[in-house]
């Protein structure tokens, strides 16, 4: 069976801002073009963010709680050695999934300077050709594009390839280039973001809050003017919201580009074209700004959009799915068994017909911004705080998805029982990881003993002073109470 495979891998990319999820601005007429065509994934999630764990999951088919990657910095950030069972080759040159493309007979070929970006090796197991855009994640998609066209131009006649593209447009800090203008200009931001929440953020504590979207503070960078240093008013929420969604339109035409390319070799009527997300992006969600820091439906909820021959366009699956499903679904599809070590698990059935194949919870991870992890059942996110990274997070929330998607009104103590629920489901999902994998230790925890989480370490105590400066002693004094341990300066 032949098949040629495009996947579009877009950096920090909501799906409720594109236009075929619904958004009510027109960022994504291209991407829209592809979802008419194919299926498109409602609850599709990334297992760990952000960046480093997510992709990292992606290409290896495994939670972060196995491979041991779960954070930005740290021993979280590596993958764990194999030990005295590792073989001439690690496993991952056999089970990665470009590996295991690969080994079928397809070509695989990477467009991203994401293994650069964060010393990220493991994520090339497999490929056979790399081209490393060069700038680590500093890239606007016209830096991007050409080296894809060119490869289409050469080589997409060819059958059985696999080409990754990676573009990071929609990535603080939003560099769309001045000359792309602000087609939003007249077009108002989503209204849920009204004075009265700005101003119970602004008394928050918490990096990349509207008084630090910096993280740590409100410089701004003349080089990137469609990102603020706060917000303080509806219009700084406009700038940022159109900052964002420029970044998306921007790498939208170029998306453009590359479909025109593939049109113009006469392959894109018969292409399996997989368009998704490393994670998302939080725009106000729990008091964050540009910022992709939670273990929740904000950060964690990825767009995914598949178009293939033979699968029946315009049809849409509301499934909880995880990112790490897209190595045994490609597997299915091919008529090949899964690498024995993945933990997804195919949804090809999905995309044969309307069959369910969803799962009935699914369990999300971050610990590089704080350390937590969220259960997504029904309408329902439960999320359990281990270091809140300096936002004063309470140990347990709850949100109601359906009626609040911007997860604004915590029912934890309300619904306590429904708490018991999330918190059931993620005991039974940490028993089950920590009973099929070799290793004794939770990498979580890890990252706790460590320090807690990468972009937190040693910023306690600069912080604490930032916020007194600014009519925030109260948190200040909070902070201290909590994590008195982390006052002294460290290396971040």
């Amino acid at each position: 069976m032949h098949m040629r495979i495009l996947y579009l891998d877009l950096d920090t990319t909501r799906p409720d801002h594109l236009g075929c999820y619904g958004y009510h601005r027109s960022t994504s007429p291209n991407i829209d073009r592809i979802a008419a065509q194919g299926v498109r994934f409602t609850n599709y999630y990334c297992t760990d963010a952000p960046c480093l764990p997510s992709r990292t999951a992606l290409m290896s088919g495994r939670f972060g709680i196995h491979t041991g990657v779960v954070g930005h910095g740290g021993t979280a950030a590596d993958m764990r050695i194999e030990g005295a069972s590792r073989d001439f080759r690690d496993r991952l040159g056999n089970d990665a999934l470009p590996a295991f493309l690969r080994a079928v007979g397809f070509r695989t070929v990477s467009i991203s300077p994401f293994a650069e970006r964060h010393s990220a090796w493991h994520f090339l197991a497999g490929f056979s050709e790399i081209h490393n855009t060069g700038r680590r994640g500093g890239e606007s998609a016209e830096e991007v594009t050409p080296t894809a066209l060119k490869w289409i131009r050469d080589n997409a006649r060819q059958d059985d390839w696999f080409l990754q593209v990676n573009y990071w447009d929609p990535h603080t800090p939003y560099r769309a280039p001045a000359e792309f203008g602000n087609p939003f200009r007249e077009v108002p931001p989503p209204a849920w973001v009204t004075e009265d929440v700005l101003r119970r953020q602004r008394a928050k504590a918490g990096p990349h809050g509207p008084c630090e979207l910096n993280m740590y503070d409100d410089r701004v960078s003349p080089r990137f003017p469609r990102y603020p240093g706060q917000i303080r008013d509806r219009d700084d929420i406009k700038r940022f919201f159109d900052g964002y969604d420029c970044g998306i339109a921007y790498m939208d035409s170029h998306i453009g580009q590359i479909f025109q390319a593939l049109e113009d070799q006469g392959v894109m009527d018969d292409l399996t074209i997989i368009i998704s997300a490393d994670h998302g992006e939080n725009l106000g969600e729990l008091g964050l700004w540009g910022e992709h820091a939670t273990a929740d439906h904000t950060t964690c909820r990825i767009p995914m959009i598949l178009r293939s021959p033979g699968i029946r366009p315009g049809r849409v699956d509301e499934g909880l799915h995880y990112q790490i499903d897209l190595a045994p679904t490609l597997a299915d599809l091919l008529g090949r068994e899964p690498a024995q070590r993945w933990d997804g698990r195919s949804y090809a059935g999905a995309l044969r017909s309307d069959a369910e194949v969803g799962r009935e919870f699914a369990v999300l991870s971050q610990c590089a911004h704080v350390c937590q992890r969220g259960v997504r059942w029904g309408p329902w996110l439960y999320m359990r705080t281990y270091h809140c990274g300096y936002h004063l997070f309470p140990r347990e929330m709850l949100f109601s998805i359906a009626e609040d998607p911007y997860e604004q009104h915590n029912l934890a103590a309300e619904q306590p029982a429904l708490c018991r629920q999330g918190a059931s489901y993620l005991m039974e999902w940490h028993d089950r990881m920590m009973s099929t994998m070799p290793y004794d230790v939770d990498p979580l925890w890890t990252v706790m003993k460590e320090g807690g989480p990468f972009h937190a370490r040693g910023r306690l105590a600069g912080y604490c002073e930032r916020l007194e400066a600014t009519g925030r002693t109260e948190a200040a004094e909070a902070l201290r109470r909590k994590y008195p341990g982390e006052l002294k300066p460290g290396p971040g």
